[in-house]
């Protein structure tokens, strides 16, 4: 019996070390808002109100200065301490050629869920054209841990 109970706890304790030293991760949540000229995604902290600001700047574009992806994500504590978050863009620029744009941030992990603000803008946002499709992603070195991607993608 005794010698059960050892064989159970050893199994046990070589799977938590195994499980441990996989470094893990997700994408929960993707927020593709447009920026004023001031650099707003909002005019007041409402909610509805954010939602109505983003519906007048997809109307009125020239108030458009900038587009910002606001990244939600989690990720188990890795070895060297560092993943790469990625926003890969597609659109259609001038004389409806397709483009493409990579977006890429450093981010450390920790227990709980963090948030990440990835911006193209300025003559990037203004020579890229629109945007027809995107994809964020959680990098460990070259090991894809999450992923989430627009319908288009």
């Amino acid at each position: 019996m005794r010698a059960l109970l050892i064989l159970f706890l050893s199994a046990g304790l070589f799977t938590a070390a195994q499980a441990a030293d996989a470094v893990t991760g997700r994408i929960i949540k993707v927020l593709p808002f447009f920026l004023d000229v001031q650099g707003r995604d909002a005019k007041s902290p409402s909610l509805f109100d954010r939602d109505a600001y983003q519906a007048h700047l997809r109307v009125h574009t020239n108030e458009i200065s900038a587009l910002r992806f606001d990244v939600q994500w989690k990720a188990a504590k890795s070895a060297d301490g560092k993943l790469k978050l990625r926003v890969e863009l597609r659109g259609v620029g001038e004389r409806g050629l397709p483009k493409l744009q990579s977006l890429e941030t450093e981010v450390t992990p920790g227990t709980f869920s963090r948030w990440a603000n990835l911006t193209l803008g300025g003559d990037d946002y203004k020579t890229f054209g629109s945007v027809v499709a995107w994809r964020v992603t959680l990098w460990n070195h070259d090991t894809l841990l999450g992923e989430q991607k627009s319908f288009l993608w």
